[in-house]
């Protein structure tokens, strides 16, 4: 790591002079937390407020990225807002926050609006309506409602719909937590006594959330009583559930109303922080001290502070300056103060368009347009103009509308004012001509004209909400009488160092005629010099900024014709307006589990901890209150991909503060200790001698506190000679850089079959990479015990038992010496299966040598460059087929991008070969997997482990082939789909195979065939926006290809007060399985379900655990759990004989206890019949398929790559479902990680230093609460029978297989396409990447706009970012 960079140093004189001018100020932080008053006498000025929060315990807000994008961190902050002049409640990022933002406020935490005993109605909503799975970004969510609960006790749905756009959740998909919400909205109150929503019905747990959108109820949810919308609605809420009621919420302390707010200086030697209230305090300070660092929203600078190491040693917080937050309508223009948070804003641009109306407040609606998508709430509350201005952000969204608009800065010093036009501002890259002394007090933004003057924004990102654009842009013309532009600005973000003008078209377009079509060819040939990127420009994708541009302008041109009041045929009104989202909604089939339903399996039951996780008293691993005399560790990581070490030096980090060690490689018992991994040990965990990836650990800093650990970590020197490394799958194969696993899978006789076949086609399919983004980082607490080497081990990992084993030999004791515990995961998805263990070991190792407790949890950006990504994938196919469209045989090659070390590659790729048929009969395949060695992060298991690759060849082959043939999709799957006791390529007779009875139940459900109809005509008179349609099936084998992992323990004590306890060899990690097996332990023990507890998983409670994946679960714990009950309920038959088979467990326990009856079981399972045996090509290789079928219809805008997913359609064969609710839960949040994985979500590596760019929420693109479909309906299969399925409760595994049908979405999109292609006569096959990204959408039309945009390279150009 860097060394920090530190802000010029302060001199003396500067430092005498700042004092004097601050020598009256108060060094004492006065607030409010949770209602209680809070006085710091000595503030640590470089902690934020998360970091105080979480200090002093307060543990229920979260840390999830530092960085203000995901929102786990989201605290309110009440305050009186100078600008409104009113109380507003202010959802913040707390990771953001310094501590000085908060004086003369009040800080409230998810601790603090409710608990589980008595929990506020927002928290309970949520955690009843299932919108809690990990939990970890819930606290987070829960704020976020609350704020805007407390500003607006009676939202709209749309307001609601767009309350968490600065929030993230990786593992619900959203639904049921917008369903939860939307019951506090002014459409969802209800006016009729009794009854109540279905979300509000304590009796019948809501497991699916609200039946709005059911086809039962006509006038959607069933509190809807057909009030028309213009009547007073009072809202009711049922007995039994808490009521929200706006006058009963925290106060607004009633001293703070009388706080007077006194300019503060505090801090110590490294930094002080000053908070002037008045501007004349401000700019005194900017006089003694011109560098002193201005801080507004921190939104950036924190940032910087913290993963740039940058230091500020004055920093001056200006959130509080009174007159840096008005504004006032003058006759020609608004003017704003600088400091006007982004919040108030919106409010004022509306306020604006009423005060102007509609045509002069074009500039302010151009604002507000900008805005809506601009970060999340919380940076919103919190940012302002002038930090937007002084950042220079090449890529910000507001700038373009200061400079189109012709805006003036005012800027004002000791010395007097300056008015700075913006065209003038910007100097270059993150300079302005902003003078070192002075501060931006106001903007002026000039309103449009009466007459002639149009002004429009624009903005593409990967992701429609909180997301930094790729291209901005705001353009502004004003014409005469007779159409001539009198004169224009085209201003554009993204596509150069500054914000830009399009100088080239704005002077060719001067006194031209806006109405001639040569104007828009003339200005498009212009727009072409303005932007000749480069192939290799950073930031990459040259095309399609360029095309951005082009199409902005384009789309701006036809908008402002259609305005004229004149008749053209060149009008394109179908380049006009951009795709808008609905309400989003859906339903759930609740009945779905009712024919099977008993006491307590097949009910839907809320998740065990969800109100816990609701309130913030859930802990997870690095909430375990700080042990006595624990460090903090800090990982040194390679920043080079490939190279030797030539030195390590951390002499310079044991001179700093709080620094107590260091370990490496050396501190290990022996060199063999060094080693590890599974099946394979051929990673290390401290490089020797050389690194092989950019983000391998090299060593550990040991230190008292974290930020101590951090700056350790920084000062240590590496020097490195670099080598060659290998990247992409492609030069892998080129430089034949393969690991020796080989697997192949062969059935029939290819050869034979492609000569006698009448076609045979060939194609290549790549899918990306998938970074897992679970909110909660890896992290772990190693105790070490003072005797016989006892190690206790919290970690957050899902393979205790592995984290135990390699422990165990990096500490040189034996296995029974290690416990790992595990309450709970912020998330797993496959990522915590293996790569936890590197993590455990080396503060393990830190542990054994201080002989103290070591503590770390990763940063995001830490853990994304360390802990491994889903495997990229890259397909070579060949397909014979016939006429009839039966396919005859397939022959592929698949390579995995695996990494520095194997990891899980081999397992994954075997799954892969094993789901590359689909679900289709192809009686001659051969299918080879080869592992690609490369110098990037070692890849590792993810939800659907290789199986959602492999399902992704299949379907693209199918897709190609079947435009080959001139066939629709749908019949062509449906032709060759395997049909019951079919068996598959490796011999597997299907059983209860039900996908081709789904295939036909979700089209007749979705109403597919009018759809694709209506999707058809759509396409004929839609020039630019086109909609497209897919079916897709899957299936996914249920059981871990390595055959010993098919077993598991578990240990069940009944106590004497009938009260039962369950441990088993299975992590809670969100998906609902601690709610599962409390559940079948109720049911078999015949016990009241909230008799029932899990308290942790424990190696030294079931042993040799498998690692808790592969969807196999609940059928392992489950069964071994049932086993220990049955052991139990043998020995409890004499006294249920005696006291009556409805006698409590109390009675039975305590008269079998005196009789000396064992009272605790250790249960076990293992699956039976399983056994593939590789290359022979015998043996049953999964116990079961979990299998399902969804439709997906989406709508592009061809000129931008925008897209929206309209609606999808679900359907599950998962057996007998245990809990409908958890289930339903898994569908969805699997589905939607599966769409982010096809379309938002994309891993890049930065050409010139090998390292990972995607890092974090900033540029790695999750899907969000408005990327969900707009229509978002699921079912499960209901009315068979499974007669082979021999599971416990005859369930199916769900956690993986629902993954796969987030494709359904990107073969939507390549529907789209082709009929985009199609319209400008481009007819030749498809071949699209996943994902797919606006990028790629944009890219694979092919329009003569797109043509005239296209940047090739030059000779021996290549681009800034690689996808591996």
């Amino acid at each position: 790591m860097a060394p920090g960079l530190v802000d010029p140093a302060v001199q003396k004189n500067t430092v005498q002079s700042l004092s004097e001018v601050t020598a009256d100020y108060d060094d004492t932080l006065r607030f409010y937390l949770n209602g209680t008053r809070v006085v710091l006498d000595s503030a640590d000025p470089e902690v934020t407020l998360l970091e105080y929060l979480r200090g002093i315990g307060l543990t229920g807000t979260k840390l999830g990225c530092a960085e203000g994008g995901c929102g786990a961190c989201t605290v309110v902050v009440s305050q009186y807002n100078p600008t409104t002049k009113q109380i507003y409640h202010a959802s913040v990022n707390a990771c953001l926050a310094p501590l000085v933002s908060v004086d003369g406020k009040h800080v409230i935490t998810v601790e603090g609006i409710g608990n589980v005993k008595k929990p506020h109605p927002a928290q309970e909503r949520i955690a009843m309506g299932n919108g809690s799975q990990c939990g970890f970004c819930t606290p987070g969510i829960v704020m976020s409602l609350y704020a805007l609960l407390r500003n607006d006790s009676n939202p709209s749905e749309h307001t609601v719909e767009e309350a968490f756009d600065g929030n993230l959740c990786r593992c619900t998909g959203y639904r049921p937590i917008l369903d939860a919400a939307q019951s506090f909205s002014s459409k969802a109150t209800c006016g009729k006594a009794g009854g109540g929503c279905c979300m509000e019905k304590k009796s019948e747990p809501v497991a699916n959330g609200c039946c709005k959108g059911n086809t039962a109820m006509p006038n959607g949810c069933c509190k809807n009583t057909g009030v028309s919308d213009d009547q007073p609605i009072k809202r009711f809420t049922p007995p039994g559930f808490i009521e929200y009621k706006p006058d009963t919420q925290l106060i607004f302390p009633p001293p703070l109303r009388k706080h007077q707010f006194k300019p503060l200086a505090f801090g110590n030697k490294r930094k002080r922080w000053y908070r002037p209230v008045t501007l004349e305090q401000l700019l005194e300070i900017k006089h003694a001290y011109p560098s002193a660092k201005i801080i507004g929203g921190s939104s950036e600078t924190q940032i910087e502070i913290k993963f740039k190491a940058v230091q500020y040693s004055a920093s001056v917080f200006v959130g509080d300056i009174a007159e840096l937050r008005q504004y006032s309508f003058k006759d020609d223009h608004l003017e704003i103060g600088g400091n006007v948070i982004l919040t108030d804003l919106e409010n004022i641009a509306k306020e604006a368009i009423k005060h102007y109306g509609p045509v002069r407040g074009q500039p302010f609606d151009a604002i507000l347009k900008q805005l809506r998508y601009f970060a999340g709430r919380q940076i919103r509350n919190v940012g302002t103009p002038a930090g937007n201005l002084a950042t220079a952000s090449p890529i910000s969204d507001l700038n373009p509308v200061f400079m189109a608009s012709n805006a003036v800065l005012v800027t004002k010093s000791l010395k007097g004012e300056t008015e700075i036009p913006m065209s003038q501002f910007f100097k270059g890259y993150r300079t302005t001509a902003l003078a070192p002394d002075a501060v931006i007090s106001s903007i002026r933004i000039p309103c449009a004209s009466e007459k002639g003057e149009f002004f429009q924004a624009f903005k593409q990102s990967k992701r429609k909400d909180d997301d930094i654009a790729i291209v901005n842009s705001a353009l502004r013309v004003a014409l005469d009488d007779d159409h001539n532009v009198k004169n224009i600005n085209l201003v554009f973000g993204g596509m150069a160092p500054t914000t830009v003008e399009a100088q080239n078209a704005v002077s060719y377009l001067i006194g031209k005629k806006w109405t001639d079509p040569a104007s828009l060819e003339g200005a498009m040939n212009a727009l072409e010099k303005d932007f000749d990127l480069r192939f290799g420009v950073p930031g990459g994708m040259a095309t399609y900024r360029k095309s951005l541009a082009f199409s902005f302008f384009y789309k701006f041109y036809h908008e402002v014709l259609s305005k004229l009041d004149i008749k053209t045929t060149d009008l394109d009104s179908e380049a006009i307006g951009e795709i808008e989202r609905q309400i989003s909604f859906g339903k759930k089939d609740h009945d779905s589990a009712a024919a099977y339903e008993q006491r307590v399996l097949g009910k839907a039951k809320n998740h065990v901890a969800a109100m816990k996780q609701c309130t913030g008293e859930a802990q997870y691993t690095d909430d375990i209150p700080v042990q006595k005399n624990e460090l903090y560790g800090c990982m040194v990581l390679s920043t080079k991909a490939h190279a030797k070490i030539l030195s390590v030096d951390y002499s310079p980090a044991m001179d700093l503060p709080g620094v107590v060690d260091w370990i490496d490689h050396t501190d290990l018992p022996s060199p063999e200790a060094n080693w590890w991994g599974a099946p394979k040990c051929d990673e290390v965990f401290f490089a020797v001698n050389e690194v092989f990836t950019a983000g391998q650990p090299i060593g550990m800093i040991l230190a008292d506190s974290a930020k101590h650990a951090e700056a350790g970590a920084r000062a240590v020197k590496v020097d490195y000679e670099e080598l060659p490394a290998i990247f992409t799958i492609e030069e892998a194969i080129e430089k034949e850089s393969f690991y020796e696993h080989y697997r192949y899978i062969k059935t029939g006789d290819v050869d034979e079959a492609f000569a006698k076949c009448d076609h045979v086609f060939t194609g290549v399919a790549r899918i990306g990479g998938q970074e897992h983004f679970y909110l909660e980082t890896q992290a772990c607490v190693v105790v070490p015990k003072p005797e016989d080497g006892e190690i206790e081990v919290f970690s957050c990992t899902q393979n205790p038992t592995e984290t135990q084993t390699y422990v165990a030999q990096v500490c040189d004791v034996a296995a029974n010496k290690v416990v790992t515990r595990v309450k709970r995961l912020g998330g797993g998805f496959g990522g915590k299966e293996t790569r936890s263990v590197q993590l455990a070991a080396i503060c393990a190792t830190g542990a054994r040598k201080t002989r103290r407790p070591v503590r770390c949890m990763l940063n995001r950006d830490e853990d994304i460059i360390t802990s491994g990504q889903r495997h990229p994938f890259l397909a070579h196919w060949k397909v014979g087929v016939n006429k009839d469209g039966k396919i005859q045989a397939v022959d592929a090659d698949i390579f995995a991008n695996c990494g520095w070390t194997q990891d899980l590659s081999g397992a994954v790729v075997e799954r892969s070969l094993s789901h590359s048929d689909g679900v289709y009969k192809i009686p001659n395949m051969f299918v080879r997997g080869r592992l690609c060695k490369t110098n990037t992060v070692s890849n590792t298991a993810f939800r659907g482990f290789g199986g959602p690759q492999g399902l992704f060849v299949a379907e693209c082959y199918m897709e190609e082939v079947a435009d080959h043939l001139g066939m629709p999709a749908e019949e062509f799957r449906s032709i060759n789909m395997y049909k019951p006791g079919d068996q598959t390529h490796y011999h597997q007779e299907l059983k209860d195979w039900h996908v081709p009875l789904m295939y036909k139940q979700v089209q007749e459900e979705s109403d597919y065939a009018r759809r694709r109809q209506e999707i058809e005509e759509f396409n004929k008179t839609h020039k630019w926006n086109k909609r497209g349609l897919a079916l897709i099936p899957t299936k996914f084998g249920i059981s871990f290809t390595a055959l010993f992992l098919n077993q598991a323990g578990a240990l069940v004590h009944v106590y004497h007060d009938g009260s039962v306890l369950v441990a088993h060899g299975g992590t809670e990690m969100g998906q609902g399985l601690h709610t599962k097996m409390t559940m079948i332990a109720a049911e078999a023990l015949g016990v009241p379900l909230e008799d029932v507890h899990i308290s942790e998983t424990a190696t030294n409670t079931v042993a040799n655990t498998s690692a808790t994946a592969a969807s196999a679960s609940s059928d392992l714990n489950g069964y071994a759990v049932f086993n220990a009950c049955d052991q139990i309920n043998k020995r409890l038959e004499p006294y249920r004989a005696k006291f009556g088979k409805d006698a409590p467990m109390s009675k039975l326990a305590h008269a079998a206890y005196f009789d000396r009856v064992n009272l605790s079981a250790n249960g076990y399972y293992r699956t039976p019949d399983i056994g593939y045996v590789w290359g022979e090509n015998k043996g049953q290789m999964f116990f079961y398929f979990t299998q399902g079928v969804t439709a997906a219809e989406v709508e592009i805008d061809t000129l931008t790559g925008d897209w929206t997913c309209r609606r999808a359609d679900i359907k599950m064969d998962i057996g007998r479902s245990i809990n409908p609710a958890v289930d339903y839960g898994q569908i969805e949040g699997a589905f939607v990680q599966g769409q982010g994985l096809f379309t938002t979500e994309e891993s890049l590596w930065h050409r010139a230093s090998g390292q990972i760019a995607t890092r974090g929420p900033g540029n790695y693109k999750i899907p969000g609460f408005r990327d969900i479909p707009q229509e978002f309906n699921v079912s499960l299969l209901k009315d068979v029978e499974w007669e082979n399925l021999r599971t416990i409760q005859r369930s199916r595994g769900v956690g993986e297989p629902p993954l796969f049908m987030g494709s359904a979405v990107f073969f939507a999109i390549r529907d789209a396409l082709k009929a985009a292609r199609k319209e400008w006569g481009v007819t030749d096959i498809l071949k699209l990447q996943s994902p797919a990204t606006p990028e790629r959408i944009r890219i694979s039309c092919a329009d003569p706009i797109l043509k005239r945009a296209y940047v090739e390279p030059r000779e021996g150009e290549r681009s800034f970012f690689v996808a591996i």
